[in-house]
């Protein structure tokens, strides 16, 4: 019985893979193909012409800084202050922060969304079924004789095949368009990254700096109470009026009403910086820094205008919504074309368990044809609409460009 069935099947079997061939080699792939938009023409950040050095300073500042543009920016940037505190620090917050955990956790949801959209729209969907019932019939529904039943079992076994021919590429648009949202969550993890670590040391600058004022206004206020108690044995003596006495008193408790208000940023900065670090503030046992403990890079690096876009993770992962809005014009354009689904099935029906077993009863193969006719203008309404989402994606990518070429000019006007 199998060689016979084989036998049959092996015409069948050549004719539906000739067409699967012909139908393979005559895809195509419908939609815009993807291309990254070109970079701004300009080479320089801000209207006019900035230094190329810094103010130099006697204090923390020390030496001008120069920038340098082109140069490479280190991965561990936060390095160039030479501070083991602060490098010790942002490496537990990397290990640590919820933030980073999230956004590791939503790329591998991502990544795994991929593989399974892979895996049902690229290959054949194959399923296998076994199945038992016992029936009670009345001889009456076989025409026979009312009264007489038939007790029985029946035993199924059968594997089925279904497979949908991507002929005009919307199947790999889909895909194209998952890959391009992987590729997102990963520009936002980088991005996740660089505002981790950016907070981090613009925190502790911030604490640094508030510790340089606690310790100057106690430093003023001692100097301010010591030239009160001085005009005070003045006044006693009669060297002096009452009325500097008074002044000196207001000036004294003014500069003394700003210490709880610089305390109290100080202690919200500690704070902060606890839960960037990804620690509860009442068991964060965080460093004290002090500028004297910073030391500012005497080169710094800026990125070329032309090199920005291919650098800057928020550019790129809009960069990566606008490859994503592409791929559903595809998707949309496909759905206005035939599809093709190859479908097969084989297994055996008997009333004993092992008779399943034992060889083939029935098999099925078979080849279906979809062409949309009428929609109501449905799916030319639903391409439009991807073409007007990929619009909007490409005006999002042009205002991220000019916010992030803001950025750059806004920090160099700064230095």
């Amino acid at each position: 019985m199998v060689p016979t069935l084989l036998s049959t099947l092996r015409p069948i079997a050549r004719a539906v893979l000739a067409g699967v061939i012909v139908a393979v080699l005559a895809s195509c792939t419908v939609g815009p193909d993807f291309r990254r938009p070109e970079a701004p023409g300009t080479t320089q950040y801000t209207e006019t012409p900035v230094p190329q050095e810094t103010v130099s300073s006697a204090g923390i500042a020390g030496a001008a800084q120069r920038l340098v543009p082109g140069a490479d920016i280190p991965a561990q940037w936060w390095a160039l202050y030479r501070s083991e505190p602060l490098d010790q620090l942002i490496r537990e917050a990397i290990a640590e922060s919820p933030n980073l955990a999230a956004a590791q956790a939503t790329l591998r949801q991502a990544k795994e969304n991929l593989i399974a959209d892979t895996g049902a729209l690229l290959y054949p969907q194959v399923d296998a079924n076994l199945s038992a019932t016992r029936e009670k019939i009345s001889a009456a529904q076989l025409g026979g004789s009312s009264g007489q039943t038939s007790i029985f079992n029946l035993y199924n076994a059968s594997v089925s095949v279904s497979y949908l021919l991507d002929v005009f590429g919307g199947s790999r648009r889909e895909l194209e368009g998952t890959q391009a949202l992987v590729d997102y969550q990963g520009f936002q993890l980088e991005g996740a990254y660089l505002a981790l670590t950016s907070n981090i040391v613009t925190t502790v600058a911030h604490e640094a700096q508030l510790r340089a004022q606690i310790s100057a206004t106690r430093d003023i206020l001692a100097a301010e109470e010591k030239q009160l108690d001085l005009t005070q044995r003045q006044y006693q003596l009669g060297a002096v009026a009452r009325l500097s006495v008074l002044a000196l008193k207001t000036q004294v408790e003014q500069t003394r009403a700003t210490l709880p208000l610089l305390e109290r940023d100080l202690a919200r900065t500690r704070h902060l910086l606890a839960v960037l670090a990804g620690r509860l503030p009442s068991e964060a046992a965080l460093p004290a820094f002090d500028l004297d403990a910073l030391t500012l890079p005497q080169e710094l690096p800026v990125t070329l205008p032309s090199e920005l876009v291919r650098q800057r993770p928020d550019i790129r992962a809009s960069e990566a919504l606008l490859h994503q809005a592409s791929a559903q014009i595809g998707v949309a354009t496909a759905n206005l074309y035939p599809k093709i689904t190859l479908t097969g099935a084989f297994g055996s029906d008997a009333n004993q368990f092992h008779n399943v077993l034992a060889g083939p009863s029935v098999w099925s193969i078979g080849a279906g044809l979809l062409q949309p006719l009428f929609h109501g203008g449905a799916l030319e309404a639903e391409r439009r609409a991807a073409v007007a989402a990929y619009d909007a994606a490409f005006a999002q990518y042009r205002q991220t460009v000019l916010q992030a070429f803001q950025n750059v000019a806004d920090a160099l006007r700064a230095l």
